[in-house]
């Protein structure tokens, strides 16, 4: 799929981040976006994976969150990339109406963020996609979408955010993932959790935030959530996951994305 708004270009993803069945395709990862030397799958590039390893019921799975009201620029990023995901798991679905209220809820989100108005038009773009069942084109625009938010984070000096917005995204997509699979598990389906590689490099990035970032809870909460799946997934062999490190996986996403979404406003 050709990605002209790809923030940090298109690079191969090396064996190291896969696992032992080597699920990603060079295809499916042909739109993933690259942070230094580690490529980070998109949503979709993940949630294809797991079309090939088995047959998950997109609609049941569709459960869109819910953003609360936030005074906290990292939360609201955050909140972006859970947003992006949901898009994604709408577009699996072939949800149309999911797609669009989505792509309202993201726009709205992004317009408090003050990103650029070539971002906002987007709106637009979802919205006739959407009404037209163009699932492929709406994978697209939502590609194109977060990284011109990511471009505009970069342009106004909110270079932060972008990790927030990455690292977003990657929870809401392994939570959805991680709940399917524990309770369809297959080694197969488990083998595409195990992304130490990825974890790390999040987890690098976090830790390379400003101190006064590094002082927010919700922040502190995300890295300790994510060394926790790091050593759930971690596994000896590069064997995929049992089932009851799954379990786990999905029980502690579920409770990081609810941090994540929750109403966070000052009074």
């Amino acid at each position: 799929m050709s990605f002209r708004y790809a923030i940090f270009g298109i690079v191969f993803l090396s064996a190291e981040l896969l696992t032992a069945a080597e699920p990603l395709t060079k295809d499916q990862m042909q739109s993933a976006v690259r942070s230094d030397a580690v490529t980070i799958p998109t949503p979709g590039e993940f949630f294809a994976a797991m079309d090939e390893q088995g047959q998950p019921n997109w609609p049941q799975l569709f459960a869109p969150k819910s953003v609360g009201t936030t005074d906290s620029r990292e939360q609201m990023a955050l909140m972006l990339g859970v947003l992006v995901a949901d898009g994604y798991i709408a577009v699996q679905a072939q949800d149309g109406q999911g797609v669009k209220n989505i792509g309202k809820d993201i726009i709205n989100l992004a317009k408090k963020l003050n990103v650029s108005q070539s971002v906002l038009s987007r709106g637009n773009s979802i919205n006739d996609f959407a009404q037209n069942n163009d699932w492929s084109a709406l994978r697209e625009e939502l590609e194109a979408t977060q990284n011109e938010v990511k471009l505009s984070m970069v342009d106004q000096k909110d270079k932060d955010l972008v990790v927030l917005v990455t690292v977003g995204a990657w929870i809401r997509g392994t939570q959805a993932a991680a709940g399917y699979i524990s309770k369809n598990y297959s080694p197969g389906l488990a083998g595409l959790l195990r992304q130490p590689a990825i974890i790390e490099y999040l987890l690098a990035e976090l830790g390379r935030l400003p101190e006064r970032m590094q002082k927010d809870g919700m922040l502190a909460n995300v890295q300790q959530k994510l060394g926790e799946i790091l050593r759930l997934v971690n596994t000896k062999d590069r064997t995929p996951p049992p089932p009851d490190a799954v379990n786990a996986v999905a029980s502690t996403m579920d409770a990081l994305v609810e941090d994540i979404v929750r109403e966070n406003k000052e009074s």
